[in-house]
């Protein structure tokens, strides 16, 4: 599945379960939230868990649940385009250029 596809498939499924329709700040919570879990998640790959009550987890558990987060964080941030008809394409072109043209 390419971007594009993807991009549509999370808009169809989000707006089956009404979950589009959410306030754009209820949204931004829910982003904000998911970006938590994926510092946490890094934390966990990077220096383990250092309460009690966490469960350590070998690398490739660790890994793959660092990469569930970073698929909600990307699942929101993809609500949030669609919100605003923005394609992920042009947000990557935008974002290469800004780039190219800030460090060359």
């Amino acid at each position: 599945m390419d971007i594009n596809e993807f991009q549509k498939w999370v808009k169809q499924y989000y707006q089956d379960r009404n979950w589009s329709d959410l306030d754009i700040f209820v949204r931004i919570g829910f982003l904000a939230e998911e970006t938590g879990e994926v510092a946490r998640a890094i934390r966990a790959l990077e220096i383990g868990r250092d309460r009690p009550d966490e469960i350590d987890g070998s690398f490739e558990e660790n890994k793959e649940h660092l990469t569930e987060e970073l698929g909600d964080v990307l699942g929101n941030l993809i609500v949030i385009a669609n919100k605003y008809d923005i394609t992920l394409e042009d947000i990557f072109q935008t974002h290469q250029q800004k780039l190219a043209k800030r460090y060359t």
